[in-house]
């Protein structure tokens, strides 16, 4: 036995647990034991059971109150930043405000030049409209007394013709008298 013991010490066999390793072929406990393993480091060790060691409750329990230090620094960080962030929202939005209410007291002048201009507009219309309707009137009245000068001069006109007419008649009787002389006094 000694040399065993003498061999053990000069090589040491490395021994594999079978929990460390799978077994060549699982079986199904083994398979439910490591599927429990997983469970719980997924679920942080919250769900001890009677076959876990007293260390592994400690570190369980000793990660989960780190995870709830670090939710609870991350939640008072959390809660400064949307303090911070909710004060910097609000100084945007109170500036943004600012800008458009500027904005609209710009269209709002704007606005009430354009009416001014319009209203302008709806006087000269209105002043020039009476303008207007008395050039029409007095267009009209040109009109009328053109037409009543026309109606004159046509009248005007029958009556050259006429005299004309008349004027030709005597001519012709002037020379058949002139003729009637002649003859008489030859």
């Amino acid at each position: 036995m000694s040399s065993l013991y003498t061999r053990s010490k000069e090589f040491p066999r490395s021994r594999k647990s079978t929990s460390d390793s799978p077994p060549a072929t699982p079986s199904p406990t083994a398979k439910t034991l490591r599927h429990e393993r997983l469970s719980r480091l997924e679920s942080g060790g919250s769900n001890p059971t009677a076959s876990d060691s007293y260390g592994d409750r400690t570190s369980a329990r000793a990660r989960r109150e780190a995870r709830e230090a670090r939710l609870a620094s991350l939640a008072s960080r959390g809660d400064e930043d949307s303090s911070r962030d909710y004060k910097k929202l609000y100084e945007g939005a109170l500036t943004e405000n600012q800008k458009l209410k500027t904005k609209l007291q710009e269209a709002q002048l704007e606005l009430a030049d354009v009416k001014s201009r319009l209203e302008k507009v709806a006087q000269q219309k209105q002043e020039k409209t009476p303008d207007r309707s008395s050039l029409l009137e007095v267009e009209k009245r040109e009109r009328r007394a053109l037409e009543r000068k026309m109606s004159e001069m046509e009248e005007e006109m029958k009556v050259l013709t006429e005299l004309k007419s008349d004027n030709q008649r005597l001519k012709d009787e002037n020379g058949a008298l002139i003729r009637v002389i002649s003859k008489l006094s030859k």
